[in-house]
C-alpha cells in the first residue's frame, strides 16, 4: 500500500482561517487574509474546534494518490460520497498477471496462505483464458466487417476483458486518485480509524491523516476516531481502548 499527498489547497489553515472570521467581520476577504498570521490562524482555527463551526473548513481540498489496495477497499471507500475519485478501469487495462493484496492473517497461516495463493493463481489463469477465448471470437466478427487486424485485435481485446473481469477476486489490487475537502477528510478519519474499521482501510486512513498532518497541523490537531474528540458512537461493540486511541492520535509526532 502506497499513500502519496499529490496536492492541497496552498495555505489551507490560513483560507480557512479567513472564511471563517468573515462570517463575523464586516472586514473586505482580501484584508481579512492579508491579517492571518501563523499565531491568529492557530489561535483562530482552536475555536473553530471548540465551537464546532465546521463549514469553513469546506474551502480546502486535498487530493492523494493511493496504489496498491484492493478491490475491497474500493468499494469501502467510495461510500463516502462527498469526494471525487478516479480508478484504473478493469474495462481498459489488461489484468493478465494482476496483483493482488493478501490480508496479514492469510500472510501469517502457512495453510491459509496456500489455499489463498491457488486461489489467485486459478483466477489469473481463468481470467487469461477467457480473454483468449472472447477475444478470438471478438475478432473474427470485427475481421468480417473489414477492420484491419491491429483494429480488430485492440478492439476485440478490450470487449473480451470487460467480460473476462468478473472471475477477478476482491483481492486484485488497484489504484486511484481521490479528492476530499476537509470535512469530509475529518468525517473519513472518524469512521475509518477507528480500532473497528477493516484494517487495509484503516492503514490507509492512518497514512492520509499522517500526510494531513504535516501540511495542515492545527486543522487536524483533533482528527481521527470519533473517540479523539468526544464519546466512542459504537455503543456494545466498542473497542473499549478509548484512552490509548487518544494517545496515540492526539501525540505530537505523526501518527
Amino acid at each position: 500500500m502506497k499513500v502519496i499527498l499529490l496536492s492541497h489547497t496552498p495555505e489551507p489553515e490560513k483560507v480557512i482561517a479567513a472564511a471563517a472570521k468573515l462570517c463575523y467581520s464586516n472586514s473586505t476577504i482580501e484584508n481579512l487574509y492579508d491579517k492571518q498570521t501563523p499565531q491568529a490562524v492557530e489561535k483562530f482555527l482552536n475555536m473553530l474546534t471548540e465551537i464546532g463551526h465546521e463549514s469553513p473548513i469546506e474551502h480546502c481540498t486535498f487530493t492523494f494518490g493511493i496504489e496498491g489496495v484492493s478491490r475491497a477497499f474500493l468499494a469501502q471507500i467510495t461510500r463516502h460520497r462527498l469526494a471525487s475519485y478516479s480508478v484504473q478501469s478493469q474495462r481498459y487495462v489488461m489484468e493478465k498477471d494482476f496483483s493482488f493484496v493478501t490480508p496479514p492473517e492469510i500472510a501469517a497461516n502457512e495453510n491459509a496462505l496456500t489455499i489463498f495463493q491457488k486461489s489467485m493463481d486459478d483466477a489469473i489463469d481463468s481470467y487469461n483464458k477467457l480473454t483468449e477465448i472472447l477475444k478470438a471470437k471478438h475478432k473474427a466478427v470485427f475481421l468480417e466487417e473489414g477492420l484491419t487486424e491491429k483494429e480488430a485485435d485492440r478492439k476485440a481485446e478490450k470487449k473480451a476483458i470487460e467480460d473476462a473481469r468478473f472471475v477477478l477476486p476482491n483481492a486484485a489490487d488497484t489504484q486511484m486518485v481521490v479528492t476530499m475537502n476537509a470535512r469530509s477528510l475529518m468525517n473519513f478519519f472518524h469512521h475509518r480509524c477507528c480500532n473497528r474499521a477493516q484494517w487495509e482501510i484503516r492503514a490507509v486512513a492512518d497514512e492520509m491523516l499522517k500526510l494531513c498532518k504535516e501540511v495542515a497541523p492545527h486543522l487536524f490537531a483533533y482528527a481521527g476516531p470519533s473517540c479523539v474528540s468526544g464519546k466512542c458512537p459504537e455503543g456494545n461493540m466498542t473497542c473499549g481502548q478509548m484512552v490509548q486511541m487518544r494517545e496515540k492520535y492526539l501525540r505530537k509526532e505523526q501518527v
